[in-house]
């Protein structure tokens, strides 16, 4: 029996919602699948905790998380305190700490689910530099205050970094349809971003196999919406790929789906899962968030980990749901809560017999 140890950090706003029922969740796939268990444990860093110290994690918040398999983590930011503060002090504070270098956004129509455009068929994962690039936090500023104020906030970008993410994004095109699409804005851009294109050049020669389109990025947004079907490995930039895939997580139907892995692909240091949804203020507290973001995001956590029969479980019991036309909450047009859904997804997990 393998036991994993799971780091729990709810955060901010709706993830204090749809992290324990993920939680919920893993718990019944790993009961119905047998073979491994999980032992959870939460940590109350965020904006609570940044009222109460001054600090968005403890100071030796990193070693507590270190020794863990996966993080599991919900949202950060608070209307009342900048989200430059909150950002920095928790979930990049994780994942530049911890190399988690590789930003995986799968988005997908599922079963039952139709989109805004109503049209086009979608189904790509998005792979994000996820440790320099324009989030690197090179910069400045002087002179505050006065007429001349200056503000510099500084791309980085390096052959290291390029060339890894590079490589992930072309290793994972090979197992699905073997195209990926470099975007790109080197037109503008003449120095980092032609080094990018340069790189993804070099790379791609170790991977004949893989037919490669190269796209400027306000291009890409409306490839997006025009021929989504010509999508499928996408990788971009640190700042690219943010906003990119919120646009395809809003195209699958709803920012509550999107599942989100930071990982270290070599694994020295233990990668964490996310849904996309941000902190939700406006819906918090209301019993209506939805938490299917937060399962699919446990299917990824499950994958990384090994577990890939109980991963493709999950998303079968996610699918059945959907399929069968919900229970959705109201950013699906359902009328559900939280719970519902939940509870929906157990249910089709535990009559699950493939």
């Amino acid at each position: 029996m393998t036991h994993y140890r799971i780091a729990v950090i709810p955060g901010d706003g709706i993830g204090k919602e749809v992290i324990p029922a993920g939680i919920e969740v893993l718990q019944a796939v790993a009961a119905r699948e047998g073979g491994f268990t999980f032992e959870s444990e939460t940590f109350d860093w965020g904006s609570d905790l940044y009222r109460a110290t001054g600090r968005m994690m403890p100071e030796d918040g990193l070693e507590t998380l270190r020794p863990f398999d996966a993080i599991y983590f919900g949202a950060v930011g608070d209307t009342d305190i900048p989200d430059h503060v909150t950002l920095w002090g928790l979930r990049l504070n994780i994942c530049q700490s911890f190399d988690q270098y590789a930003n995986v956004r799968p988005a997908r129509l599922l079963p039952g689910i139709e989109g805004p455009l109503r049209r086009g068929h979608l189904d790509c994962v998005i792979v994000r530099e996820n440790s320099e690039g324009e989030y690197a936090g090179q910069g400045g500023r002087s002179h505050r205050g006065l007429p001349e104020e200056v503000a510099t906030e500084v791309s980085i970008f390096t052959r290291r970094g390029v060339e890894r993410i590079m490589r992930y994004a072309f290793d994972l095109a090979m197992t699905r349809c073997k195209h990926l699409t470099v975007v790109t804005k080197s037109n503008a851009q003449r120095h980092g971003m032609v080094l990018w294109d340069e790189i993804a050049r070099e790379v791609g020669r170790d991977y004949p196999g893989v037919e490669v389109r190269f796209e400027l990025v306000d291009a890409m947004t409306t490839t997006f919406v025009l021929k989504p079907e010509s999508i499928d490995v996408v990788v971009a930039t640190n700042l690219h790929a943010d906003i990119l895939s919120d646009l395809a997580s809003a195209l699958s139907g709803s920012l509550g789906i999107g599942p989100t892995a930071n990982l270290d692909p070599e694994r020295r240091f233990p990668s964490m899962f996310e849904p996309i949804h941000g902190s939700a203020f406006d819906i918090m507290g209301k019993g209506i968030a939805n938490p299917l973001g937060s399962f699919w995001t446990g299917a990824l956590l499950l994958e990384h980990l090994g577990e890939a029969g109980a991963a493709a479980r999950l998303m079968r019991a996610i699918e059945r749901v959907t399929a069968a036309g919900g229970p959705f909450t109201p950013d699906l047009g359902g009328k559900a809560t939280t719970g519902d859904v939940t509870q929906a997804v157990i249910s089709a997990l535990q009559a699950d017999n493939e």
